[in-house]
């Protein structure tokens, strides 16, 4: 009997269940605002293409509206992942809510084109069932502010995996959602697509609730933020003080000013030379990763299969139910696999093959052909999310850790932005296959350039913590 208790036991810290299960409960409320939030990309995306379509809009225009939404994003994400932790995560993530309601809403009742692309940027409407706006990297940085280095991997994988398994309930209901009104009830396709917007608004409440449910906890280091504070206000009286007497010649004027000046820069963030060249070069790999992410996007995926192979929608919210459940299941087996071989080696052998079989999607005729790589690219294109986000917490310092996530995330937005307007107009000239064939094959040249740079990085900054903590124990035994 404890011979099968421990075995029990050692499958469940495998799979990462026993991390997950002593994590915090600030952390489990994350896992399930990430589900409840993909939940609603997922629905939204199926129908994405297919309402602005039966809104009489071009595929051209519609790439366009993908571009310019991702775009816009930018700047949003941008602005608030920088002082996320000056003026508090759980205020955003509830601000990023109530933006998501009010989205929902305007996709449900109006028809105008520069309207819904306010609303799309504004309230985060996701053009490829992925996340963007500034939520993973605020949420990112509080799990790793509250995980434990050892399990940080396990929570990550699940964090991942919930996030994943949302976007495939996402599709697939909102696919027989469509179908079912649509045939039984026999309601307009276009009144049918509004349903599901209707539905991504209630579902912006339930996040909101989520969010403020969050403790206290999950802001940014106390500590951290009054050293900041007092190293602007020192550095000011620094620069300001008079060489002479007791600093009465200095004007209230000035001094109101640079009151305010410290305030303002203890809202941004301090980051290293270090920081900033990390920041650097992985901003370079993951905006062309995502600008291939971009040219094949989950919307014009689905898309396509409706187009070329004229599956109904509740097939393919089944179709991509499917694929994305296999996606989720396949990052608990990445976990395991960065235990053993490292997060930069399990990134890219999981994430190479996904590339090669994504180019290879439009290739056939057959639909059974094209299902089957679409099967084999899920298989493992998600494999490399958690073995990522735990290399992105180990190379970071702490105090830097949203900010820069933050600025990665807003660069391959960027990179995305500029796929759906190139997929558009390849789609409108009868080249559709071009775009699979061109992502897989920057998809490619980012993981070999992942490997060649990084495999070694992980590796010197887990022996520039150790001797850190051996130097830290060293003071506080002399002390």
């Amino acid at each position: 009997m404890e011979e099968s208790s421990g075995l029990l036991l050692k499958i469940l810290s495998e799979l990462g269940l026993v991390s997950l299960h002593h994590s915090r409960q600030d952390v489990k409320l994350l896992c399930l605002q990430r589900f409840v939030r993909l939940f609603a990309y997922g629905a939204s995306t199926l129908v994405l293409v297919l309402y602005l379509q039966a809104l009489g809009i071009s595929k051209t225009r519609i790439g366009l509206f993908m571009t310019l939404t991702l775009v816009g994003d930018v700047c949003i994400s941008f602005c608030l992942t920088l002082v996320a932790d000056g003026l508090g995560r759980k205020a955003i993530l509830a601000l990023g809510a109530l933006l998501m309601t009010g989205s929902g809403v305007a996709f449900a009742f109006c028809e105008n084109y520069w309207v819904l692309l306010g609303a799309a940027i504004f309230g985060v409407i996701s053009p490829s069932g992925n996340e963007i706006g500034p939520f993973r990297a605020i949420e990112e940085s509080v799990v790793a502010h509250l995980t434990e280095p050892a399990s940080r991997s396990d929570v990550y994988a699940w964090y991942s995996l919930l996030g994943t398994a949302g976007t495939a309930f996402g599709l697939m209901t909102g696919g027989w959602v469509v179908q079912y009104v649509s045939t039984v009830l026999e309601w307009q396709l276009i009144d049918a697509y509004r349903l599901i917007f209707l539905g991504y608004a209630v579902l912006g409440l339930v996040k909101l609730t989520l969010a403020l449910l969050l403790s206290s906890a999950v802001e940014a280091d106390e500590t951290v933020t009054k050293g900041a504070i007092k190293a602007n206000t020192e550095d000011g009286n620094t620069e300001t003080s008079p060489l002479l007497g007791n600093g009465h010649g200095i004007s209230q004027g000035n001094e109101e000013q640079q009151k305010s000046r410290s305030r303002l820069a203890s809202l941004l963030p301090n980051i290293s030379q270090e920081g900033y060249a990390i920041m650097t070069s992985l901003s370079v790999f993951f905006a062309l990763d995502a600008f291939a992410s971009g040219l094949a996007s989950m919307s014009w995926v689905t898309y396509f299969f409706r187009w070329r192979y004229g599956i109904t929608e509740g097939k393919l919210g089944s179709i991509f139910f499917v694929t994305s459940i296999t996606s989720a299941l396949s990052m608990l087996v990445a976990s395991s696999l960065a235990k053993r071989f490292g997060n930069i080696k399990t990134m890219v052998f999981t994430h190479l093959p996904s590339s090669i079989f994504l180019s290879l999607i439009p290739v056939f005729p057959d639909v059974r052909l094209s299902l089957l790589f679409l099967w084999l690219r899920a298989s493992s294109q998600s494999m490399d999310v958690a073995p990522r986000a735990a290399f992105l917490a180990a190379v970071i310092k702490p105090s830097e850790r949203t900010a820069i996530m933050g600025v990665i995330n807003v660069v391959k937005t960027i990179g995305a932005s500029l796929g759906p307007f190139l997929t558009g107009s390849l789609a409108d000239q009868g080249l559709f296959w071009v775009a699979f064939v061109t992502a897989g094959c920057l998809k490619a040249s980012y993981d070999l350039g992942m490997l060649a740079v990084f495999q070694n990085h992980e590796r010197h900054a887990a022996e520039r913590d150790k001797q850190r903590q051996i130097a830290e124990r060293t003071v506080a035994g002399s002390a």
